[in-house]
């Protein structure tokens, strides 16, 4: 007994020794890449200014994620608004679909499908392309040649995710906006006036703001974790794809994650500042 006791023991020991190896771990990469993407931004106020680099990279981030956003607005639009017509109507309340459809989009929908649909396309390819220059020692070259790599590569990266991810976000929520007007007025036939009317009445200016600003904290958030991932990778054309892979996953669930806070963060500052008791 003693001696399974103490084999339990052991076994207890290393799970929890394990669990905190993860969590260090863990803690010490978040402060790494925090302080990465602090220096990098600050590297970018100093000359010379890579205004160039920060408009190749935002046709990259941005017009080039034009039309796959575009695409899923428009079909989560035409989805979202099918499924909660076909729950309204049980209850007799098919002019809510309109106003439900856009609290949805412009609040969580639009700026958490942007910036999965950004993170996974361009996010990804930043980690890539970092990864292959670390491994075939181009950015190696580029220190020996004098120039700042975080000041050339990864701040003009960081800028156009800033940037491009409100702009796609606001893409994507008028054209998911329209797709739900072509189910409910087009082929459901709800009446066009009592649509617009009701939208009109629920969608406030803030609404739209606090997903815009959730859009450029994704971008934000991504382009740091996914550029970090690419700069430090190791271990030749193997290390490029883990690194890509742990820079979209990581972005992914750090997009979900933040969106739920930053929800919180802005009901709460809408209570107080009003006075309104939730």
């Amino acid at each position: 007994m003693n001696e399974i006791a103490e084999k339990t023991a052991n076994w207890m020991d290393e799970v929890w020794n394990s669990i905190a190896d993860s969590v260090m771990t863990w803690i010490r990469v978040v402060g790494d890449m925090t302080m990465f993407g602090i220096s990098s931004i600050q590297l970018s106020f100093k000359k010379p200014y890579r205004y160039a680099e920060i408009i190749k990279h935002m046709e990259f981030v941005g017009n080039q994620s034009v039309f796959i956003v575009a695409l899923t607005a428009l079909f989560t639009g035409l989805a979202l608004s099918f499924q909660l017509y076909l729950g309204f109507k049980m209850f007799n309340a098919v002019n809510m679909v309109g106003p439900t459809v856009a609290l949805g989009i412009t609040r969580e929908l639009g700026p958490v499908l942007t910036g999965l649909i950004v993170a996974a396309r361009a996010g990804g390819a930043m980690a890539a392309r970092l990864g292959t220059m670390r491994v075939n020692e181009q950015i190696d070259a580029l220190d020996v040649m004098g120039v700042n790599t975080k000041q050339y590569l990864i701040a003009p990266r960081i800028y156009a995710a800033l940037i491009c991810m409100p702009l796609l976000t606001a893409i994507f929520d008028f054209v998911a906006m329209m797709g739900s007007y072509i189910l409910c007025v087009k082929l459901v036939e709800l009446d066009e006036a009592v649509f617009w009317d009701r939208v009109n009445a629920m969608i406030e200016i803030r609404h739209i703001n606090e997903g815009l600003f959730k859009s450029a904290v994704f971008g934000l958030f991504f382009a740091v974790i996914c550029t970090y991932r690419g700069f430090n990778t190791t271990g030749g054309a193997k290390g490029v794809g883990d690194a890509t892979n742990q820079g979209v996953v990581s972005s992914m669930v750090m997009i979900i994650i933040l969106d739920y806070f930053l929800t919180n963060v802005f009901i709460r500052s809408f209570y107080h500042l009003t006075g309104i008791q939730q």
